[in-house]
């Protein structure tokens, strides 16, 4: 998995970086007089500065055992995991030959012997004289390999994106579009109930002009005899309502 998740090679630039300022320091270590400060504070923080490393390195195998379990979940193959633990095994020989020369080492005299097993680290200049052509070799194309990888991998993720996006959009276009037939329908609706009303507020009015040409037809007398008939109607309703 080589994409911006993958912690795998932001922490290995980390460690690299550390494991290239402690050869540093070990390099004014070795040009130390054994009996001054300088040398016993380089010492100090060589130790401690290996452990450290040491300890973050076992970290990143951990992780890289826990992906060799399931490559497939972490889009990992065989390829990519013997790389990442030929790195770490190498790292870990690095920082522990600096330790085990550190710890042994009481002086410019005591320590030159040291040196010579050192002179097989990677990164030191001696060693990178004779051997480099190899390892730049085969770290470029670890690196050619890595970037493929890792821009398959963003096209493939990209392409996923992609699908999610254009799903969603149908997602909403379907709700949209049912959104649409909805209102629709409360439209019509809405034009059927005042079309009713249109209807009834004429018939309304018909009435009221039928029940105006009856009153002033009847005159004073038809009118007392129509209130008194809706009167005596009205008491029949009521005792029907209220008394049956």
């Amino acid at each position: 998995m080589h994409c911006a998740q993958d912690p795998f090679y932001i922490v290995k630039e980390e460690i690299q970086d550390s494991i290239n300022k402690l050869q540093t320091s070990f390099h004014q270590w070795e040009q130390a007089p054994s009996n001054s400060q300088e040398f016993a504070n380089l010492t100090k923080e060589l130790v401690a500065s290996s452990e450290s490393i040491e300890w973050q390195v076992d970290e990143l195998d951990k992780a890289i055992s826990v992906a060799a379990r399931d490559p497939t979940r972490y889009a990992i193959d065989e390829v990519e995991l013997e790389k990442r633990k030929r790195w770490t095994s190498t790292a870990r020989n690095q920082v522990s030959t600096v330790r085990k020369a550190v710890k042994s080492g009481t002086g410019l005299g005591s320590h030159n012997g040291m040196r010579q097993e050192l002179m097989r680290l990677p990164n030191d200049h001696a060693h990178q004289a004779g051997r480099s052509n190899q390892y730049i070799s085969e770290d470029n194309d670890d690196f050619i390999s890595s970037e493929n990888d890792r821009q398959l991998l963003l096209i493939r993720q990209q392409d996923e994106e992609l699908d999610e996006l254009s799903a969603s959009v149908e997602r909403i276009g379907g709700v949209g579009l049912t959104i649409h037939e909805e209102l629709m329908g409360q439209e019509k609706i809405l034009d059927d109930l005042g079309l009713e009303m249109e209807t009834t507020s004429n018939r309304l009015d018909f009435v009221q002009k039928k029940v105006a040409m009856v009153m002033k037809k009847a005159g004073v007398k038809g009118q007392l005899m129509l209130i008194l008939f809706l009167i005596v109607l009205f008491i029949i309703l009521f005792v029907l309502v209220f008394f049956t």
